[in-house]
This record gives structure tokens, C-alpha cells and sequence, in this order.
């Protein structure tokens, strides 16, 4: 899976769990949460998705990684392959 697919996948989870969000529009250093006015039951839920759509394991101690867009991408491209 390349970078663009990752990042669709990434829009679409989000989409999912704020649908009145516009996830395409954040900015790569921003914080997902914040810009997305995402709660932490959201938040786990879409890091739950992630984990079935890509079929990978994000263990707790690296949510951390996954608070920015670009840290999130750096994370999964690093997961997938």
C-alpha cells in the first residue's frame, strides 16, 4: 500500500468516525483530535478501524505516533511495509 492509498484509507476511517469533519482538510503537523474536535472513545474506535482495515497491531504505547497526520503516516508506512 503506498503513501496515497495509506492516507485515503486514513481519510476515510475518519470520515467514518466524524462524519461531519472535513479529515482531508487537516494540516500534516496538526493534531488529529484537536482539529477534528475527536473525543478519546473516537479516537480509540478509528485506531481500532485502522488496525482491521489494515491489518496490523498498534500496540498502546505507540498512540503517541499516531496523534499527527504525518506521524500517523510515517507510523502505518512503517506497519504495512
Amino acid at each position: 500500500m503506498n503513501q496515497e492509498e495509506l492516507k485515503n484509507t486514513v481519510f476515510q476511517l475518519l470520515k467514518n468516525i466524524a462524519p461531519e469533519t472535513e479529515p482531508s482538510q487537516l494540516m500534516p503537523d496538526e493534531s488529529i483530535r484537536e482539529a477534528l474536535n475527536i473525543d478519546s472513545y473516537d479516537a480509540l474506535q478509528f485506531i481500532v478501524a485502522l488496525c482491521e482495515k489494515l491489518d496490523i497491531d498498534i500496540p498502546e504505547e505507540d498512540y503517541g505516533k499516531t496523534r499527527s497526520l504525518k506521524s500517523l503516516l510515517e507510523y502505518l508506512s512503517s506497519k504495512v511495509g
